[in-house]
């Protein structure tokens, strides 16, 4: 009799373990919340500042604009605010064009993508899908888009002698914001021109090549940093050009088309201060 209640015990012992232990195995094979995996960017249409580029779920993507020269300058601590952007062969979603990706190497060794020579950066300030908090911030920063009809650098300027200027075209050392194409190419004024009249292109455009016009015919999508009503159109002996605060828009022969070059800043002679680049603070015409 003691030996039976001894097994009636053994066996109670045992079936609680075994509903201890499937008890515990539930709670170990619930599953995890699903991840979201990033495969590409798109297109998103937010109601503030219209279509942007954001990953496939929605997160926004940005520009820094001292990474006008194409490569990330964005490291250490500010990469851990502003996280770069990267998938390998990402899909591309309507509206964007694939030639306009690519991949560089940052300091560390880690790839990011860029769009047409921007990196791209995630902000950490952003909770939500559709969140845009980055934009504009410290005057820096632009939410990424495909229709900008121009953008903006902040560098040191280097004019064409090597030497180092301010954004009046003088002799100084320190970063000036400017603005460039979409593309980060520098574009500049003309301090001879009048109000909305370009007075250095000659009517058989024999000297555009010197200081080709920017070539806009229509205005669409401006960085917030700036006032998207300065920018208007002219017409030069029949060819669309761009100004700024009534100011035509030209590119310098000599940058050759290099992003952040500000070769333009010492021309023709260094310190005459007679092209010069544009920014918040360029006076209207």
């Amino acid at each position: 009799m003691k030996n039976q209640k001894i097994s009636y015990c053994l066996i109670a012992a045992v079936a609680m373990i075994a509903l201890f232990t499937t008890s515990c195995k539930k709670t170990q094979t619930v599953d995890p919340m699903p991840t979201t995996v990033v495969t590409g960017v798109q297109l998103s249409t937010n109601t503030k500042l219209g279509a942007v580029i954001t990953d496939n779920n929605g997160r926004s993507l940005y520009f820094f604009s001292k990474d006008v020269a194409g490569a990330s300058t964005c490291v250490d601590a500010c990469a851990i605010t502003w996280p770069p952007f990267f998938k390998d062969s990402p899909a591309i979603g309507t509206g964007l064009a694939a030639t306009d990706f690519a991949v560089i190497t940052r300091t560390d060794g880690s790839k990011q993508n860029t769009y047409k020579g921007w990196p791209l950066y995630y902000y950490s300030g952003d909770v939500n899908a559709g969140d845009t908090n980055g934009d504009a911030f410290n005057n820096l920063w632009a939410i990424g888009k495909a229709d900008y009809t121009v953008m903006f650098g902040n560098a040191q300027l280097v004019g064409l002698d090597g030497a180092q200027y301010n954004d009046q075209s003088l002799a100084g050392v320190g970063a000036s914001t400017f603005i460039t194409d979409a593309n980060g190419r520098t574009l500049y004024e003309f301090t001879k021109d009048t109000h909305a009249t370009n007075t250095f292109t000659k009517a058989d455009l024999s000297n555009d090549t010197v200081w080709p016009m920017d070539r806009v015919t229509s205005i669409g999508s401006i960085p917030t940093v700036l006032d998207k009503t300065q920018f208007t159109l002219i017409t030069t002996f029949g060819i669309s050009q761009l100004t700024y605060k009534g100011h035509p828009l030209y590119y310098f022969g000599q940058d050759a088309g290099v992003r952040g070059s500000t070769k333009g800043v010492s021309f023709p002679t260094p310190g005459a201060a007679i092209w010069k680049i544009n920014n918040t603070g360029t006076v209207v015409l």
